[in-house]
């Protein structure tokens, strides 16, 4: 059976100190479900506390973008290798407002 995914843009809400707290929260509520995927997507300086809060719980780490380049002079933006490192196994790819 194919699984469900949920995932939740926090758009630009919360630094890390409440992120952590909520992806604590959604964590301890969703954890060990297995029928359907919770990922969070998370402002970029929000993804190491997001990541321990869910770390070891079926809660996924998502980011709110990507740049398809691994590195050069690309001010503001963060590629996939750098998204890994922080725990990311999603990312909104095409999103506009």
């Amino acid at each position: 059976m194919r699984k469900y995914v949920i995932a939740g843009n926090w758009k630009m809400h919360n630094g890390p100190v409440a992120a952590k707290e909520l992806a604590s929260a959604i964590a301890k509520k969703n954890n060990g479900k297995t029928t359907t995927e919770v990922v969070i997507c998370v402002p970029f300086v929000d993804l190491f506390a997001a990541e321990e809060a869910i770390r070891g719980t079926t809660v996924k780490l998502g980011a709110q973008n990507v740049h398809w380049e691994e590195k050069g002079a690309f001010t503001g933006e963060i590629s996939v290798s750098m998204l890994q490192e922080c725990g990311v196994e999603y990312v909104i790819i095409g999103h506009s407002e």
